[in-house]
């Protein structure tokens, strides 16, 4: 574990790297701008916290406004980590399978209210037959399957009929539907908007037939980070799973109204002709092969490679780093980055506010 603890104070250019920083101005402006967007709507925010595995900065969103009161997780390891840490409305976006986990689920449900998605009958047996078993209700949300390929009720008939079993049995209450979608590639803003509608309207179909057959549906929960604003107003979408907004990366660059709160602070620690070499590597920053990090108000300097320990920069003539420089990098994504670190450190106007332990990082069980 990482006991690096910095005092409130230190200015940024003397904390020791590499180390992960949180820009608390930039993140309280994400966070006002999702208060902003959801202050008058039906919908709100539920945030995803596999982005941010904080749950201080889970309730940071909650006391700024816009959301449901609670958030969603990938895990219920991280569903426990946030129930203990005082946060009671969980929804897990993922299916929960085996006996034991469930058996879990079961007993968190006895210290919040803690859902959780379904897209095959025996797991919502199983779920009814342990939850009744062990003297609790947990909510079920169809998950449906609009790009994503993966889990999912792949039919609109399938969902009904999967509504129809969760509400016919003990132990289990049936909520809602939940979709979860991506946007491959960004080309422009009608089409940013346009796929998210295409994609959360099949959800909102499945709601439909459900509806239809006389089933209550409560909760409608799609949405990301791309679609925050599209999903918003779209009738029937109660919530939105929006994760990466709250610290950005340079993938979703295109969210302009957004800033970059999450960032690697790195040591030159070797320098040779148009070369510098930081200490920071692929171990903490964990990048796809084709996606390097950005580099912060440094013109002049751009990320060449990366190896396990180190990151290569490359220099123009116009630029020199000498050894001890303190470099800042953006990641290009920050879901994998952040569960690689024990702690973020807050950062504002330059120096360390507080230091935080990122709670839910590693909870893959």
């Amino acid at each position: 574990m990482d006991s690096y603890r910095p005092l409130p104070g230190t200015p940024i250019d003397d904390l020791d790297t590499p180390c992960l920083l949180v820009d608390l101005d930039a993140v309280e402006h994400n966070y006002a701008i999702v208060s902003d967007v959801y202050r008058d709507t039906v919908c709100k925010m539920r945030q995803h916290t596999k982005n941010i595995k904080s749950p201080i900065l889970a309730r940071k969103q909650i006391e700024a406004g816009g959301t449901v009161g609670g958030v969603c997780t990938a895990k219920l390891a991280e569903a426990e980590v946030m129930v203990e840490s005082g946060i009671p409305d969980i929804l897990i976006a993922n299916q929960v399978a085996s006996r034991d986990k469930i058996e879990r689920l079961a007993a968190l449900n006895r210290s919040g209210d803690v859902k959780v998605c379904v897209d095959n009958p025996k797991n919502v047996e199983q779920l009814s037959e342990i939850a009744h078993a062990n003297g609790v209700v947990i909510g079920v949300l169809i998950e449906v399957d609009t790009s994503m390929s993966r889990a999912g009720v792949r039919s609109v008939d399938q969902g009904v009929e999967l509504a129809k079993l969760a509400d016919s049995l003990p132990g289990v209450t049936m909520l809602g539907v939940m979709s979860h979608q991506h946007l491959i590639e960004y080309t422009d803003e009608e089409n940013r908007m346009f796929t998210g509608r295409k994609y959360i309207q099949r959800c909102l179909d499945v709601r439909a037939a459900i509806e239809e057959a006389g089933i209550p549906v409560e909760m409608v929960s799609s949405g990301e980070s791309f679609s925050y604003d599209t999903a918003a107003a779209m009738p029937g979408v109660t919530e939105v799973e929006g994760g990466t907004y709250a610290l950005m990366a340079d993938r979703y660059g295109y969210l302009k109204e957004f800033e970059t709160a999450n960032k690697i602070l790195t040591t030159i620690v070797s320098v040779r002709d148009g070369i510098a070499i930081g200490d920071v590597g692929m171990r903490a920053v964990s990048i796809p092969a084709d996606a390097m990090p950005g580099v912060e108000r440094t013109s002049g300097v751009t990320v060449d490679s990366m190896q396990e320990e180190h990151i290569v920069f490359r220099t123009d003539e116009t630029t020199t780093l000498s050894v001890g420089d303190k470099v800042v990098l953006i990641p290009w994504y920050q879901d994998m980055m952040i569960n690689r670190w024990d702690n973020y450190i807050a950062v504002r106007g330059g120096v360390v506010e507080a230091v935080w332990p990122i709670a839910g990082r590693g909870c893959f069980h």
